[in-house]
């Protein structure tokens, strides 16, 4: 049986691969302290868009983030990519594949990067790499990104590496702020943009 067919829980999926400037690996135990580092150090921009920003974690809620998502990541339900600066070891953001659906081969690519490290091409490089990996790796017949329709630097990241906006989902998420806000979705698709 070929890894196409089998459980993905089967599967061979690798836990590391690089870019240029990045390595881009699956969490392991101990990653926590480098995750609520980073998090503390960009809490102000990252708090504006995702959930898991509204407060300050703690090392020890961090640390609990990083198992849980080893453990999906083994499990395959999920597969969280942490992105590493190459040259200093140092963390700097976090990716992944979500909202998996492995009989159609479809990812979603989520990220945050570290505000120290934006405008400089970090996160572009990384979801060009994490792309590479869902088509060669995984098969992937579609990539998605979804960002808020307010969120220009999360919609030019998808631009930049490629993806084409297939439409906006009006009303379709709830903001920090408690607004409803529409949601754009661009996509790679299998034949079409790969």
């Amino acid at each position: 049986m070929s890894d196409q067919q089998a459980s993905p829980i089967l599967m061979t999926i690798p836990e590391q691969f690089e870019s240029n400037r990045l390595v881009i690996r699956a969490p392991q135990w101990g990653d926590g302290t480098a995750l609520n580092e980073a998090v503390i150090e960009s809490i102000e921009e990252l708090r504006l868009w995702l959930p898991f920003a509204q407060r300050i974690p703690t090392l020890e809620e961090s640390e609990i983030v990083i198992r849980e998502a080893r453990l999906r990541y083994l499990d395959r339900s999920d597969l969280m990519l942490l992105v590493f600066h190459q040259e200093t070891g140092k963390l700097i953001g976090s990716s992944g594949l979500h909202r998996i659906d492995w009989n159609a081969r479809k990812f979603e690519i989520g990220y945050w990067l570290h505000s120290a490290y934006t405008n400089q091409g970090y996160m572009t490089e990384a979801v060009h790499a994490i792309t590479h990996f869902a088509i060669e790796e995984l098969a992937a017949n579609r990539i998605e990104i979804r960002c808020d329709r307010n969120n220009a630097r999360s919609a030019a990241v998808a631009r930049r590496a490629g993806f084409t906006l297939e439409g906006i989902l009006r009303n379709e998420t709830t903001a920090m702020d408690g607004q409803l806000r529409d949601t754009m979705v661009f996509a790679k698709v299998r034949g079409v943009e790969f």
